[in-house]
């Protein structure tokens, strides 16, 4: 892996109509080495989705950091919520995982859509049935792992992306779009990203009838220097709450009464 990178891209957006997503993804560095990518879709849309799916995460965000394995995650989070809400909100969940230690991807699933893997050698749908959290009891996640190679793409995305377009009766095509993608060029996940999203925007009218979230982990030759990490973060500012300014505006401190 000395001479292999990690690229993730991510690009979200609420349904029209909508201030802010009840989509919510996290990540964090895993203990043992690599990281975890948490991506949660909450029961409706607005801000009462958005509570749902910043609980499930940062519970798995904590749950990870301290250690637990993906699998034992998606049970923990998926009892809290059930226990929390009494069997009447759903949310679904997948951990992407990049594990430097075990030397594989992880992809842990509770979402009835989806995720595929783009490599050289072609495309593979990873759609065994799945359920969303919280609304049975004793239910398990779908697991799947894959080897840590060069030119590997992991998309994973929630249902609002399949929806683009649907009022129109028209498909996004996604499997199709994907097995067309030039994987051993090795272009910037990004890319990708934003090309997807802006084919559902287009099918939408540029008015997304539900939240929409995408997430690409590319594994790329490294052309950097070795040790070399960087994270870049774009996002809108929106005001969703009553701001009070300190007392002191010059100096961003309250005075001493």
């Amino acid at each position: 892996m000395a001479n292999l990178e990690m690229r993730v891209a991510v690009a979200k957006i609420p349904r029209y109509g909508e201030i802010e997503s009840g989509e919510t993804i996290e990540t964090i560095e895993r203990p043992g080495g690599g990281f975890s990518f948490v991506l949660v879709d909450g029961q409706g849309s607005g801000r009462r989705a958005k509570t749902i799916s910043h609980l499930v995460a940062t519970r798995a965000i904590a749950l990870l950091k301290d250690g637990a394995r993906d699998g034992a995650v998606a049970r923990a989070v998926h009892d809290y919520l059930y226990t929390y809400r009494m069997g009447k909100v759903a949310a679904t969940l997948n951990i992407l995982s990049i594990d430097f230690a075990g030397n594989k991807i992880l992809v842990t699933r509770h979402n009835p859509v989806p995720f595929f893997v783009l490599t050289p050698q072609g495309l593979r749908s990873f759609n065994a049935p799945s359920t969303p959290i919280g609304l049975q009891p004793l239910i398990r996640p779908q697991i799947s792992e894959l080897p840590i190679a060069a030119y590997t793409y992991v998309v994973l995305f929630t249902d609002g992306l399949l929806r683009a377009g649907e009022r129109r009766g028209e498909d996004l095509g996604l499997p199709n779009y994907l097995a067309a993608w030039p994987a051993r060029e090795g272009r910037d996940p990004q890319t990708l990203v934003d090309s997807i999203m802006q084919q559902a925007l287009a099918l939408d009218e540029g008015q997304p009838t539900d939240d929409m979230s995408i997430v690409v982990l590319g594994v790329l030759p490294c052309g950097d220097a070795p040790g070399l990490r960087r994270m870049t973060v774009s996002a809108p500012i929106i005001a969703t709450g009553y701001y009070e300014p300190p007392d002191d505006p010059a100096n961003g401190e309250a005075q001493d009464m």
